[in-house]
C-alpha cells in the first residue's frame, strides 16, 4: 500500500509476535517445500486429505492457499503501520509534524498538538501558502483562514479573512474556548483576536508586495472573475457583470497547482482521541472576501473520535462543495481502509470536475492512515508527513495520484 512502512525489528534478542496470518503463510511454505507444518484447522486438514497424494489435488490445495496469502499480504501490509499516537499532515512540512509530535510527547493534548503544529507552519510561512507574507489578494493584502476541531466534543473553532493577525490557528482555538460560535470572519474576527490578546501585525512582506506588483504588470493574470466587462482574461478591471452571461470554463492552465498548499493536520492520541486543523493564506490574487474550504468543518478537515480524522488540500473553491473530509471520515466509520476512503472521496469529485487540483489525508482510530490525490498535468504525486511510534522520526511519504 502506498505510503506505508514495515514494522522495525524488535530490540534485543526477543522474537516479535507473529503477524496476523503468519501461521497460515508458514503452512503454505511448508506444503510447497514438502515439509510437515503445524496442524491445520479441521476443514483445511480434510481438504488436504481429500487431495491425497495426487499432484492435481495438491496443486488445487496450493492454488486455494495462494488466494489466502494474497488476501493476507494486503491486510498484513496495512496492519504493520497501525500505531498510536499518530500525526499526519499534508505536504512535506516536516517541522510542523515534528512540533505536533513533540507536544504529544511532552504530555500535551491532541488539540494542543494540532494548534502548535499548524502554528509552526504559520511561523515558517510554509511554501508561501501558509501564514503571513504570501498569497496577496487583488488589493495586495494577505489574509488568513484557519480551523481546529475536537473529535471528542465535535466543537469547532474557525476564522476566515483574518486581517493583521499572524496566528490564525491560535485565534481559531480561542473561538472554541471563549465563544459559543463556530466561525468568525473578516474585520470582526481580527477585533476578537485582539480581545484575546493577539497583537496586530502587518501581514505584508516585500515578497508579497513583489508578487502583487508582478501580477498587476501582467494585466492581473490569472484572476477569479468570469462573465464580466472588461474581459477579465485581458484586463485588470474594475469589472461589471455582463448583461448576458457567457459560460466560461476554468482551466488548469489559468493557475498554478501550488496555489493552494494549505496545511491540514490530523492528530490521534494513544487513547484514540482525534483532533484536526488547517491553516492557509488562501488563493493567490483571490477576490477580497473570498473564503475557501480550509476554515469549513467537513471541508478543510474533520475529526470524530469514534471513527477518525481527515484533511484536504487543493482548490478549495471546488473541494468545499463536496465536504471531502467529512465524507472520508464517514467512509472510515463504515470500516473502509483510510487509503480507500481517501481515494473514494477523490473519485467522487472527479465525476464532476475531472481536472481539479486536490488531495486528502485520512487516519482512523487504530492509527492506520492513507492519502490520495487527483492526477492532473504537473501534479502526479502527493507528498505528506507521518509520525508514529513505529518511526524513529517524521517520515515524508508519497502516493501516486489517481
Amino acid at each position: 500500500m502506498p505510503g506505508h512502512f514495515r514494522e522495525p525489528p524488535p530490540a534485543g534478542n526477543r522474537l516479535p509476535p507473529p503477524r496476523p496470518g503468519a501461521r497460515r503463510m508458514h503452512r503454505l511454505s511448508s506444503l510447497l517445500r514438502g515439509v510437515p507444518a503445524a496442524p491445520m484447522g479441521r476443514s483445511a486438514a480434510m481438504a488436504a486429505a481429500a487431495a491425497g497424494g495426487s499432484g492435481g489435488g495438491r496443486r488445487a490445495v496450493v492454488a486455494q492457499l495462494l488466494l489466502v496469502v494474497l488476501q493476507l499480504a494486503g491486510s498484513c501490509g496495512a496492519g504493520t503501520t497501525a500505531a498510536l499516537p499518530v500525526v499526519i499532515n499534508t505536504w512535506a512540512f516536516r517541522k510542523a509534524t515534528e512540533t505536533a509530535w513533540r507536544v504529544l510527547q511532552l504530555g500535551g493534548s491532541e488539540l494542543d498538538a494540532v494548534e502548535k503544529g499548524c502554528g509552526q507552519c504559520e511561523i515558517d510561512q510554509c511554501d508561501g501558502s501558509v501564514g503571513y507574507g504570501g498569497s496577496p489578494d487583488e488589493s495586495g493584502e494577505t489574509t488568513l483562514d484557519a480551523m481546529i476541531m475536537d473529535g471528542n466534543t465535535m466543537e469547532v473553532g474557525a476564522v476566515a479573512d483574518l486581517r493583521r493577525v499572524k496566528n490564525a490557528i491560535g485565534v481559531a482555538r480561542k473561538v472554541i474556548e471563549h465563544t459559543k460560535h463556530t466561525l468568525l470572519v473578516g474585520e470582526s474576527a481580527s477585533l476578537f483576536a485582539v480581545r484575546m490578546g493577539f497583537p496586530y501585525e502587518d501581514l505584508t512582506t516585500p515578497k508579497s508586495l513583489s508578487m502583487y506588483s508582478k501580477w498587476l504588470n501582467q494585466s492581473c493574470q490569472p484572476n477569479y472573475w468570469k462573465n464580466v466587462v472588461p474581459d477579465s482574461s485581458k484586463s485588470c478591471g474594475p469589472y461589471k457583470r455582463l448583461e448576458k452571461d457567457i459560460c466560461e470554463k476554468w482551466t488548469i492552465s489559468q493557475r498554478n497547482v501550488h496555489n493552494h498548499d494549505t496545511i491540514g493536520m490530523v492528530v490521534i492520541g494513544g487513547n484514540g482521541t482525534v483532533a484536526s486543523g488547517t491553516s492557509t493564506n488562501g488563493g493567490v490574487h483571490k477576490i477580497p472576501g473570498r473564503v475557501g474550504d480550509s476554515p469549513i468543518a467537513g471541508a478543510g478537515s474533520y475529526a470524530d473520535s469514534t471513527a477518525g480524522g481527515a484533511a484536504a488540500t487543493g482548490d478549495g473553491d471546488i473541494m468545499m462543495r463536496f465536504l471531502p473530509s467529512y465524507q472520508a471520515v464517514e467512509y472510515m466509520r463504515m470500516g473502509m481502509d483510510p487509503t480507500v476512503a481517501c481515494q473514494k472521496v477523490i473519485s467522487r469529485i472527479q465525476k464532476y470536475v475531472p481536472e481539479f487540483f486536490g488531495a486528502v489525508i485520512c487516519a482512523n482510530t487504530t492509527g492506520s492512515y492513507g492519502a490520495a490525490c487527483n492526477k492532473i498535468p504537473g501534479f502526479t504525486q502527493f507528498h505528506f508527513m507521518v509520525y508514529n511510534p513505529l518511526l524513529s522520526q517524521a517520515a515524508e511519504q508519497v502516493v501516486d495520484c489517481v
